[in-house]
């Protein structure tokens, strides 16, 4: 029987990658183990390993520097020191979708480590000094391969950024906004979210501006403004520019 409390004694090896991938998707919706909650950088920077530390190099970027583009060769993962980042992607209409906007000790391009060979979005830095860590897809290989219960936790964030994406383009096509913005409010409750023992409200401390969250909701900052100033005048919420109070169960 698999258990997530035993992952040290787990087979991996005994499994291919999508039974690894299956078991992570089962994982997600029986399990609140999320794998937001983990500092990947100071979990997996090379420079921490002895082996990989004199060669290892971080890369800056500044405000709107790319850090790759769609159908560039993808042969690295990227793991964030500190700033923002944005992933996203162009329609033939030359419009931006953005997929995530990430933070502080989060991984991205991961999808090189299932064998993507060209990128099929972008990664734009959100910040005036972005410090990235980048990863050659061999060196992460052997990493993963070195410390299997982690392995388990890079395929699982696969898996949970994959379900993540599903659900917010389904409310992007099929709900309307003010749905879209309660909704990524229940999102952001769950991933930096914590009840006030006073009050039982939730306090959420987040890292988005609202233009961020406008992006990834499919609306804009005047449209998203103006529902969560409704919602503030029901007594809905409370809000200031980086933090939120629900007053409704999330």
């Amino acid at each position: 029987m698999f258990n997530i409390d035993n992952l040290d004694k787990y087979d991996f090896k005994s499994l291919n990658l999508t039974e690894v991938i299956e078991h992570c998707n089962i994982l997600f919706m029986k399990s609140f183990w999320f794998f937001e909650d983990v500092d990947l950088f100071s979990m997996l920077c090379p420079h921490k390993f002895k082996n990989y530390k004199e060669s290892h190099e971080f890369n800056s970027y500044g405000k709107e520097d790319y850090i790759y583009f769609e159908e560039d060769r993808a042969s690295k993962v990227y793991l964030i020191e500190h700033g923002k980042v944005k992933i996203g992607h162009y329609t033939e209409e030359g419009d931006e979708v953005v997929k995530a906007i990430l933070s502080k000790g989060e991984l991205f391009g991961e999808k090189a480590i299932l064998g993507e060979e060209k990128r099929d979005e972008f990664a734009k830095s959100l910040d005036r000094n972005t410090s990235i860590c980048p990863v050659e897809v061999n060196t992460m290989h052997d990493l993963m391969r070195d410390n299997i219960p982690f392995s388990f936790r890079v395929y699982k964030l696969i898996g949970f950024r994959i379900k993540r994406l599903e659900r917010r383009l389904e409310l992007i096509l099929f709900k309307d906004s003010e749905t879209r913005v309660k909704e990524f409010l229940k999102e952001l409750a769950s991933d930096y979210g914590y009840s006030c023992p006073k009050t039982g409200h939730t306090i959420i401390k987040h890292p988005y501006t609202q233009k961020d969250i406008a992006h990834l909701i499919g609306t804009s900052r005047p449209t998203f403004n103006a529902i969560m100033n409704k919602f503030k005048e029901e007594g809905m919420i409370d809000f200031s520019r980086k933090e939120i109070r629900l007053k409704f169960s999330a």
